[in-house]
Formats: C-alpha cells, sequence, structure tokens
C-alpha cells in the first residue's frame, strides 16, 4: 500500500468518525441528561457530573406513574397505530404493486405508478393544512370521526406511507417469473389466490424492510399524531404525549429526556436486529 493510498484511507476514517460522533451526539445527550436530576442537566448538559443510576430509576418512575403523561395508554396507542398501519401497508402496497407491475405495458397503470411517485416528492408541510379541513369533512360526510380517532390517522399514515411501499414492492416483483402466476392459473387458483398463495409469500425479504422503514417513522413521527390528534386530545402516541412535560414557563428536561428514552429505544432495538435485513431488501427491491 503506498503512502497516499494510507494517507487517503487514514482521511476517510476521521472524517467517517466525525459523521457518526455528529449523528450520535443527540443520542448522547438524550441518554445521559436522563440519568440527572433537573439542575444538574441545566449546568452540565455534556458532561457526566450529576449523572446516576439511581436518579434514572428515579426519573423513570416519575415518567411511568405522571398521570398527565399516561406512559402505559401513550404506549398502547402507538403500538396499536404502528401495527394496524404496517399490516394495511404490507397488504394493500403489495396488493397495488402487483397489479402496476404486471400491467406496466399499459397506460393506466404507468399513470397510477407516476402519481404514486409524484406523491414522494411533495413535502408534508405543504399538505398538512388541507389536510385537517378534508379530513374533517369527510368526517362528517361517512359518519367517523377522522380527526382524534385512531382509524383516522392509520388512514393517513396508510395515504402517506403507500408510496414508498408500492414503490419498493413493485421493483421486486417484476422480477418474480410470471410462469409461476400461469402455472397457479392453469390449476384453477383465483387472482387473490394467486397473490396470496404464491406472490405474497415471495415479498417476505421486502415486506420485511418496507415494514422496518416504516414502522420507525410511524413509531417516531411527532408532526402528523399532534395535528391530527391534538396536544389535548385523549388518544395519544409517545412522542405526542412528551409534551405534557414542556409548560409554557417550565420545562422538565429530567422527565423529558428520560420520556423520550423510552420512546426511541422500542425502534433502535428493532433497527440493530432488523439492518441487514433493511439493505438486503432495498438492493433486491431496486435491482430487480
Amino acid at each position: 500500500m503506498s503512502k497516499e493510498t494510507k494517507i487517503k484511507k487514514w482521511i476517510l476514517f476521521a472524517v467517517g468518525v466525525l459523521i457518526a460522533l455528529y449523528v450520535l451526539f443527540p443520542f448522547y445527550l438524550v441518554v445521559m441528561n436522563s440519568f440527572k436530576a433537573q439542575t444538574s442537566i441545566v449546568e452540565s448538559p455534556v458532561s457526566l457530573a450529576g449523572a446516576s443510576f439511581h436518579q434514572f430509576v428515579e426519573n423513570l418512575g416519575k415518567v411511568v406513574n405522571n398521570s398527565n403523561f399516561n406512559f402505559w395508554y401513550a404506549l398502547l396507542t402507538s403500538v396499536v397505530i404502528t401495527v394496524v398501519s404496517l399490516v394495511l401497508l404490507a397488504v394493500l402496497g403489495g396488493m397495488a404493486a402487483w397489479v402496476i407491475s404486471r400491467n406496466n405495458k399499459k397506460k393506466w397503470a404507468t399513470a397510477i405508478y407516476m402519481v404514486f411517485i409524484a406523491s414522494m416528492i411533495i413535502p408534508f408541510q405543504v399538505v398538512m393544512l388541507p389536510l385537517i379541513s378534508t379530513f374533517r369533512d369527510v368526517g362528517k360526510f361517512v359518519g367517523i370521526s377522522m380527526l382524534q380517532s385512531i382509524p383516522g390517522i392509520v388512514f393517513a399514515y396508510c395515504g402517506f406511507g403507500g408510496a414508498m411501499t408500492v414503490f419498493i414492492l413493485t421493483g421486486f416483483i417484476k422480477g418474480i417469473p410470471y410462469e409461476l402466476e400461469e402455472a397457479a392459473g392453469i390449476d384453477g387458483c383465483s387472482p387473490e389466490g394467486t397473490f396470496f398463495r404464491i406472490i405474497f409469500p415471495l415479498l417476505k425479504p421486502v415486506i420485511t424492510t418496507v415494514t422496518i422503514l416504516n414502522g420507525m417513522w410511524i413509531w417516531n413521527d411527532y408532526l402528523l399524531p399532534s395535528l391530527m390528534l391534538g396536544q389535548n386530545g385523549k388518544v395519544k402516541t409517545l412522542p405526542v404525549a412528551v409534551q405534557a412535560f414542556v409548560g409554557s414557563y417550565v420545562k422538565q428536561w429530567d422527565l423529558i429526556l428520560t420520556a423520550a428514552l423510552l420512546a426511541i429505544v422500542p425502534m433502535i432495538i428493532i433497527f440493530m436486529f432488523g439492518q441487514k435485513q433493511i439493505m438486503t431488501g432495498m438492493v433486491e427491491g431496486a435491482v430487480k
């Protein structure tokens, strides 16, 4: 290895370390300050001074037992919204991607696919205010409350997450031999049976990838639940419920950071176990 190659290697290594420190620093602040009292956080938010396991247990007890935060109810709400949204995205997105990929030479399928792709470009901030008024009017029309309700926000997540789901699944399905579906049709299998018995099981790797990506987004999302569920509504996800510790004049940083840590830990664990599957599914979906 030449001297120039070694220098380039060390430069790239140093840049990688700096980027990693930059990305991990906010997480370090959350973890470290959740082990401190309010006064220690204000005095030295970056240092280890004042951090103790006893203080973390105390903060944890205050968070879990706080009536305004209502940790267990917020946790259950987040789990229900995330799981139901992911199941619907996987099934409905897979069906849509299958139909589009098998009719990709037809103009109507291409037009629908382009609509999905175009929706990925539009920022959420552009449509968030019209979204609220539209959901309010739709709720009055159908007789089902679309705001401050679990069905309403699940419907919204299916809409916003459907584009990426269909985009990734369509690329994967194009690589599945069409002869499998023809053989199933010859054996008398219906189109629905062909999808759920032949196609859907083959989508397991990419479905896992899409589910993890959508799951991290839905679980950690704050803006959409805060708009649709409201700060004072009965239905709250964990990110919205953390707002209970933020007052007009006083912010309980020890409880805010401890609650934030509780909210992000499940997704960190899932990502650590599923990061290999994410990369595999993304590559297969892009190549195929």
